[in-house]
């Protein structure tokens, strides 16, 4: 991936204002596979305690969605058509990680994935898995 192209993921990656909200991060980008870190805030939980749907949802959305931008050309952009998540257990933890896959990249439509895990006392654990379509569009 050249710098460019890092270079566009990252500016877009800090202009969601949902991303810091959460206090997210991006911790690896490469071309068709982006992986982001979210800590479970005590504003992010549920009322068990455990890391809200919607976080894992948020962050498994945008690692996906950032994966497919890996592969678009320099004036394309790409929002999420339709996602899916099953969600395999609760968010205990410290923090969660979210690796976001393209599965099938297209002019049209790209097919993605993502896993969250959840991480505590240096375990992780998969939480969830998504599946997805991001449509490419033009800035």
């Amino acid at each position: 991936m050249n710098e460019e192209a890092r270079a566009r993921i990252d500016q877009s990656f800090a202009a969601q204002s949902m991303m810091q909200t959460l206090g997210a991060e991006l911790i690896e980008v490469a071309e068709g596979l982006v992986r982001i870190a979210s800590p479970i805030l005590p504003g992010s939980r549920q009322q068990q305690g455990f890391g809200h749907a919607g976080l894992t949802f948020s962050i498994g959305d945008s690692a996906a969605g950032y994966a497919a931008l890996t592969l678009l050309p320099l004036d394309m952009e790409v929002v999420t058509a339709e996602i899916k998540i099953n969600l395999l257990a609760p968010a205990r933890g410290d923090r969660l990680v979210a690796t976001g896959r393209v599965m099938k990249p297209g002019k049209r439509l790209c097919v993605v994935t993502s896993e969250v895990h959840a991480e505590a006392d240096g375990k992780s654990t998969l939480i969830a898995i998504l599946q997805g379509t991001m449509v490419p569009v033009p800035l």
